[in-house]
């Protein structure tokens, strides 16, 4: 029987908005849990990356090790990463969420150690004049001052786990990978080509976002100069005089 010309489902056409309209919440549940999975895993490796970056620059020693086993986790296949976590995680999204987050450590490592030596040393100086101790020094002069750097990791740690969060359809957990895996084995035009155009929607959605947050957190940057310690006008140097 020949299918009717205004049927794009039956004609397996790439663009067909009766899918969009038959098939939405499955859409609209596959989204959520591609996000889910994208924010879990991303947030999991900033937590583990932060104090990694810390522990280098406060002792130099081990920022070879650090970047170098980050790197060496980051060149494994996904599909080996899954299959090497599959033992202890199994058939779940934690497996996901741990594998998306073990690749992201590399690009938020390296970032944030390059934001952190990037602070003019100037700065430093004039906030340690200033009587800023160590860790007040860290968390309102250093961190302020490396976020454009940390963030530039962030966003592409973030676009690259929306991409990975597909491979997670293997077990089961990959959000619009899911849709992706499934359409591809029956052919399914429609579904494929929704599904890899909404990854790419999430991709660029998270990366403006992100683009945001980061110009909410760094105004001087707009303005065209650094921030200065509070009270920076009024300092007193080692010298004695006033800067």
């Amino acid at each position: 029987m020949t299918a009717p010309p205004d049927d794009c489902l039956a004609r397996n056409d790439w663009i067909c908005g009766d899918y969009l309209s038959t098939r939405r919440q499955i859409l609209l549940d596959a989204v959520g849990q591609h996000v889910q999975l994208t924010v879990v895993s991303v947030g999991l490796g900033l937590v583990i990356a932060l104090p990694l970056a810390l522990l280098a620059r406060r002792r130099r020693w081990t920022v070879g090790p650090v970047l170098g086993i980050t790197t060496v986790i980051y060149t494994i296949p996904s599909l080996a990463m899954f299959s090497l976590l599959l033992p202890v995680y199994g058939l779940s999204a934690t497996l996901v969420v741990v594998g998306l987050a073990l690749y992201s450590l590399t690009l938020l490592v390296r970032n944030i150690l390059a934001g952190l030596d990037g602070v003019p040393a100037g700065t430093k100086e004039a906030a340690r004049g200033m009587g800023y101790g160590p860790m007040r020094q860290l968390l309102t002069v250093e961190l302020p001052l490396a976020v454009p750097a940390a963030m530039a990791g962030l966003r592409i740690a973030t676009v690259s786990a929306v991409a990975l969060t597909t491979v997670g359809a293997i077990v089961g957990y990959g959000g619009l990978g899911n849709l992706i895996y499934a359409g591809m084995n029956a052919y399914f035009k429609a579904q494929v080509l929704t599904a890899s155009v909404l990854c790419v929607l999430i991709a660029v959605a998270f990366d403006l976002l992100l683009l945001g947050v980061e110009r909410l957190l760094t105004p001087w940057r707009r303005a065209g100069r650094s921030p200065r310690p509070a009270r920076g006008r009024r300092l007193t140097t080692a010298s004695g005089r006033r800067a």
